[in-house]
């Protein structure tokens, strides 16, 4: 009953969505391997970090197939706290940007 109300498939939704991530992994591998510019480094690894982190939260904590009250109630206060935790960490990385220099 629970394959029918969640489109079915088993296993395979699991196994596509471990695929997709093992990609991503092998692509931010590479990416830090080809020595690419700091900037785009950094932009091209928040992305996929945050292309891996929809993928587990949609198919591995099955909040694609939830209402969509119940995902902005898990959702905005991860996108809350990421902020107020960025907002702690980078003046500090900042600042110890600068004395590297």
């Amino acid at each position: 009953m629970a394959e029918t109300e969640h489109g079915g498939g088993g296993y395979r939704v699991y196994a596509v969505t471990w695929f997709w991530l093992l990609v991503i992994t092998v692509l931010e591998l590479a990416i830090v391997l080809l020595h690419v510019p700091k900037i785009i480094l950094a932009a091209a690894l928040v992305i996929m970090a945050f292309l891996k982190a929809g993928l587990i939260v949609a198919y591995f904590m099955h909040l694609k197939y939830e209402k969509l009250s119940l995902v902005y109630t898990v959702v905005v206060p991860m996108v809350f706290l990421a902020v107020i935790l960025f907002s702690f960490v980078a003046p500090d990385a900042i600042h110890v940007f600068r004395l590297r220099r």
